[in-house]
């Protein structure tokens, strides 16, 4: 479950942020995993929701998008949208996809108070 070491990346991105800026609570966290990106988001909420006892996730609002997956198929020469890697191309059916996007794990923004 990489999902664990992910989430207690984000932890210390937060923390870090919170020493840089000077902030005590994060009120809202939004991430980003791409649906290409060979993340669980349900087994990643549960990591941050299990670290969040004590740190500054406790509390917070995580929001996960999950942007589609994007590819270029050189066959047909389009960008299509897939769900998963290995799918063939939706328009012709080629299986030579570039993928160029849903491939993101990243912080968004954070919503934080010092107070």
């Amino acid at each position: 479950m990489h999902e664990a070491s992910l989430a207690g990346g984000v932890l210390q991105l937060v923390e870090e942020a919170a020493r840089r800026e000077g902030f005590t609570r994060l009120v809202e966290l939004r991430l980003q995993a791409g649906q290409l990106a060979g993340v669980d988001v349900a087994a990643l909420r549960f990591a941050l929701e299990s670290l969040a006892p004590g740190t500054l996730l406790q509390d917070a609002r995580i929001d996960i998008e999950e942007p589609p997956g994007q590819a270029w198929c050189l066959p047909c020469g389009r960008s299509v949208a897939i769900a998963g890697r290995g799918q063939a191309c939706p328009v012709c059916g080629g299986h030579q996809l570039q993928p160029t996007g849903g491939m993101e794990l990243r912080v968004v923004d954070m919503r934080v108070s010092d107070d």
